[in-house]
């Protein structure tokens, strides 16, 4: 992987699960992006539980975020992504923002932006979540939002959190 990270500044990918050993679901989906031997894990965000956010009835999440080197294109990253998500048990056919036991989101990848039927990035709600921002900018906090032109720490300042807590993992609460 040498020069990957010269010639890509860095995919940023959220991480989280609320169902089952939920800290264990987080590590096993980070650990399966470096089994193939063409992704190299970069810095890791703090673990933090978090509050659902739209479908509210269910369990919080464990969340965090990594960043990634990879010269595997953004579609297929996607693809595998999904495998890593099916192979941990996560069913297709759930509740829109439900309960899930992996959930792998490409947030940015280098600076591109890509609208396309199957993958939007930047994530199209990412500056509008709490536990995407924070878990991203612990990693960086320069990063810069390549279709909105802000920071992600200005972003993060101005977000409405009443409904999107978020705690350090592990918390007794």
């Amino acid at each position: 992987m040498s020069g990957k990270k010269e010639a890509i500044k860095g995919v940023y990918l959220s991480v989280g699960s609320n169902l089952g050993d939920r800290l264990k679901n987080c590590r096993d989906g980070i650990a399966a992006l470096t089994e193939a031997g063409d992704i190299e894990l970069g810095k890791q965000s703090a673990f933090y539980k978090t509050e659902p956010v739209n479908y509210r009835d269910q369990d919080w999440f464990v969340n965090c975020a990594v960043r990634i080197y990879t010269g595997v294109d953004p579609f297929n990253l996607l693809k595998r992504l999904k495998r890593i998500e099916t192979d941990t048990g996560r069913q297709e056919k759930t509740i829109r923002f439900g309960p899930r036991i992996l959930d792998l989101d490409i947030i940015f990848y280098d600076d591109r932006v890509i609208h396309s039927p199957e993958l939007t990035i930047p994530h199209p709600r990412m500056h509008k979540r709490h536990f995407v921002l924070k878990p991203i900018c612990d990693i960086d906090p320069h990063i810069v939002h390549p279709v909105l032109k802000e920071g992600l720490v200005e972003l993060l300042t101005r977000l409405d959190t009443k409904n999107q807590r978020i705690k350090p993992y592990p918390c007794d609460c």
